[in-house]
């Protein structure tokens, strides 16, 4: 379970825009040695040949000269730490993109480094004092030249033509996290997770270099080579990068691995699911709900959507969804409603969904969600991955390709019908069979919306233990939609998955609905 350090960092620093960024003839600046590459014009071609070649040799973590006056930061003191704005890349350049970057420090101890791509050269940013303003930490005038960063964020004027906005940040580990026109940051993304969700410890690949292409000055889109590496792994990425109502992100990736890997977990997105809606047991909080994300969305190649809403769990719950060339799978954040979150700094309801869209042919595999309790919201214990059913032996190389989109409503044009809610609860007043749960699921979208409330719509509800009460179908007038309700007597403390549609004669008319009862 991770801290969610990486958006309330982002977000805390609120570093904004300045002026151009100098590395070359600053004084007192040693200029580090250019990174390894071919002659010619710096490709992504490059990031992938030092990816493979990393991979032939013992894993080496790249954490040198952290002074202790900042390997000792605690979390206020490394936020009182700012990029400084005046330093900001490209910003007197006039470029539609600008970019600053993050101390090392506190738990970022791994020195990453920066190159900018500029006529097809690539150059080293060297790290200096002045590139900071330190707050209240005492730190000395003359700090080591091959410091390094941590990481670094991209501004883009997303909201408004005069303002730069952070719209991409890429801190910690291999993780990073998008933004969309008018929503806060939420759920992040990583490079590569591994063996995450299994008894031994997970591993956390770390992007070590990064190379970023200066945009032209019509730029609408930005383009970053990173280079991974771990324990067991190493790999070549490149984002191409475009701001908007929604930020897209097309994602290619070379993986080479060192050593065989158990769980090998491609586009991985990680959240926050503390309770909801549809949370059994009581929250002493004010707030009705507590999340960054509510469900997990997965289409499969035949076309069926699977919606399975999100739950924080007494235990450790690993859950697999059978995705042969997946078209999509995601995160999502569907419920916008203030009244049902009234949280006045959090703003819940503004976080972004994000959406994995594979490119070619993944082949076999497998969706798993991967739910861990927790006591508190500033934890993500929300992983979300595909993994490939064929075995990750030391020497492979994977390839894989796909579009990340952070969003609003990422489901804007969808015509059938998708869960709102999930409810449950106590079932009738049986008191002599006290076990009996409740449940109500909402359906919303445009199809329904359209028919007729005395259409015969008919629910379709299984699981794998237990016994079902016949399930009802009614209009919803109050959300334009429909609501489905059923009683399920458990078999003991056996777990029951349950599923559910909804349909007309032979016209499925909405996506399957997909919950794991366990007994708490």
């Amino acid at each position: 379970m991770i801290p969610r350090l990486l958006g309330v960092l982002s977000l805390g620093l609120a570093l904004m825009s300045g002026a151009s960024l100098s590395w070359s003839d600053e004084p007192g600046v040693v200029k580090p040695s250019p990174s390894e590459g071919t002659p010619g014009d710096f490709t992504f071609a490059a990031v992938v040949r030092r990816a493979a070649e990393l991979a032939t040799a013992n894993y080496q973590p790249d954490r040198p000269n952290l002074p202790d006056y900042l390997a000792n930061l605690d979390y206020d003191k490394y936020r009182d730490i700012r990029f400084n704005r005046d330093e900001s890349v490209w910003k007197d350049a006039g470029l539609p993109f600008q970019m600053q970057f993050f101390p090392r420090g506190f738990l970022f101890q791994d020195r990453v480094k920066i190159n900018i791509i500029d006529g097809g050269q690539a150059e080293p940013v060297a790290f200096h004092h002045d590139l900071f303003d330190y707050g209240k930490n005492s730190v000395p005038e003359q700090m080591p030249a091959d410091l390094g960063f941590a990481g670094l964020r991209l501004l883009y004027p997303i909201n408004q033509d005069s303002v730069f906005d952070e719209v991409v940040v890429f801190l910690g580990a291999s993780y990073f996290r998008g933004v969309a026109k008018g929503l806060n940051y939420g759920i992040t993304s990583r490079g590569l997770a591994i063996d995450t969700g299994l008894p031994t410890k997970e591993e956390f690949p770390v992007f070590r270099e990064f190379w970023i292409r200066k945009p032209d000055q019509d730029a609408v889109d930005i383009t970053v080579y990173a280079l991974l590496d771990s324990e067991s792994a190493t790999g070549a990425y490149s984002f191409v990068i475009r701001p908007g109502i929604e930020t897209v992100m097309d994602v290619k990736t070379h993986i080479f691995t060192r050593k065989p890997v158990s769980k090998l977990g491609i586009a991985p997105l990680t959240s926050m699911f503390f309770h909801g809606e549809n949370s059994d047991r009581f929250m002493d909080d004010f707030r009705p709900e507590v999340h960054d994300s509510d469900g997990l969305l997965v289409e499969n190649a035949t076309g069926e959507r699977i919606w399975r809403p999100l739950v924080n769990p007494v235990g450790l719950r690993v859950s697999d969804f059978v995705a042969e060339n997946p078209k999509s799978f995601g995160l999502f954040q569907r419920d916008r409603d203030f009244r049902n979150y009234e949280d006045l700094e959090a703003h819940y309801q503004n976080r972004p969904s994000a959406l994995v869209e594979p490119v070619g042919d993944w082949g076999k595999g497998v969706v798993e969600l991967v739910e861990i309790p927790s006591a508190a919201e500033r934890y993500d214990n929300i992983v979300a991955f595909w993994t490939p059913e064929r075995q990750s032996e030391a020497g492979q190389e994977w390839t894989f390709e796909y579009r990340l989109r952070f969003g609003r409503d990422l489901e804007a044009d969808m015509m059938g019908g998708r869960v709102l809610s999930t409810r449950i609860g106590a079932a009738g007043t049986d008191i002599l069979d006290p076990s009996r749960r409740k449940f109500v699921v909402d359906f919303s979208g445009e199809m329904l919306s359209k028919m007729d409330p005395e259409t015969p719509i008919e629910a379709v509800v299984t699981s794998t233990s237990g016994e079902l009460s016949k399930p009802v179908a009614q209009p919803n007038p109050e959300t334009n939609g429909w609501r489905l309700f059923f009683e399920l007597t458990p078999d003991g403390d056996k777990p029951a998955d349950l599923r559910a549609f909804l349909r007309h004669g032979e016209n499925v008319l909405s996506e399957t609905w997909s919950f794991r009862w366990v007994r708490e």
